[in-house]
């Protein structure tokens, strides 16, 4: 969608976008935050042409109906420009950081090998419809890699096929939470099923630009894959556990503290390892990846002997 900008920072919002989109990044909802500050300053900031504290401070009123993860969704890429128009030598304020703390942090429920079995089993015998002919194709491997690559439900519906290179097994997740783009590569297991579900569904919808096609070749909304989980979850016999609902997004709080796991028994250096683990998974800050070592003790009982002094430099307080 083009979109024009009016406000006596339109130049440098345009070229910001510019910048962005030579990196081959698409940059859409970063766009529409920005046109929407662009019509803001014009608003109210007709003739500010520098980027001051006050249009900062003014633009971060978080609003009445705005939650927290949209408000701070909000703000990023208006510091974002600031950050810009600093390097570029224009002088501009840059919203802090922790104007939008994140809130209490949800309790994730971490599957356990027996449940992703019994989850899984139920997955692999989606049933063929007519009138849906590639639905029993799509569900079985788009869960399997929100779990295998730790994705956000909403990065797996919205893989284009040009940013999935399964020669090398290698995904571009471009403009996801924070407006971040980074690479995920595949496991040699993992590449070898989405190279054989790729062929099938091609053969079906040649046409789809999305890796994870519904059956008119478009992307799946976020209420399909919440329900069709719901339905898979009740057939597994895993309604809740511990009063809590299991959910999508619980694969890739899984994937993290398995992850983890796994290091911390091999005596991996996680200072080291962190940040790898922080980068695959697209993280604004390493605490937030340093949060899933508390998980460990609690989800994996033969941990619990661990001596956790080692790793409590790592471990960012739990907001209550």
């Amino acid at each position: 969608m083009k979109r024009v900008f009016t406000s006596q920072f339109k130049e440098p919002i345009e070229r910001l976008i510019e910048q962005k989109h030579a990196l081959g990044f698409p940059y859409d909802e970063s766009q529409r935050v920005l046109f929407n500050f662009d019509q803001f300053c014009l608003k109210n900031f007709p003739q500010e042409t520098e980027l001051t504290q006050e249009i900062g401070f003014t633009w971060a009123q978080r609003k009445p109906s705005e939650n927290n993860n949209g408000f701070r969704n909000r703000l990023m890429p208006v510091r974002e420009l600031a950050r810009y128009l600093n390097r570029i030598g224009i002088a501009a304020y840059v919203i802090p950081v922790d104007l939008a703390k994140k809130g209490a942090r949800y309790m994730p429920h971490i599957y356990t090998r027996e449940e992703l079995s019994a989850l899984f089993a139920v997955l692999d015998q989606t049933p063929y419809k007519r009138n849906f002919p590639v639905r029993h194709l799509v569900i079985p491997v788009i869960f399997r890699l929100i779990y295998c690559c730790g994705l956000r439900p909403s990065e797996a519906r919205k893989l284009k096929v040009q940013h999935v290179d399964l020669g090398i097994g290698r995904l571009h997740i471009l403009e996801s939470k924070g407006h971040k783009d980074r690479v995920v590569m595949l496991s040699d297991d993992v590449l070898a099923l989405c190279q054989q579900y790729h062929e099938q569904v091609r053969s079906l919808l040649p046409d789809s630009e999305y890796f994870f096609p519904d059956s008119n070749g478009k992307m799946y909304t976020k209420d399909w894959i919440i329900k069709t989980f719901r339905i898979v979850r009740a057939k597994a016999g895993m309604q809740h556990s511990g009063g809590t609902t299991c959910r999508v997004y619980d694969f890739r709080h899984t994937f993290a503290t398995n992850r983890l796991y796994l290091w911390m028994k091999e005596g991996k250096d996680l200072t080291a390892c962190l940040s790898y683990l922080s980068a695959y998974m697209g993280h604004a800050q390493l605490s937030d990846t340093a949060y899933y070592i508390h998980l460990v003790p609690e989800f994996f009982p033969q941990m619990a002997q661990m001596d956790m002094g080692k790793f409590e430099r790592l471990i960012p307080e739990v907001e209550q």
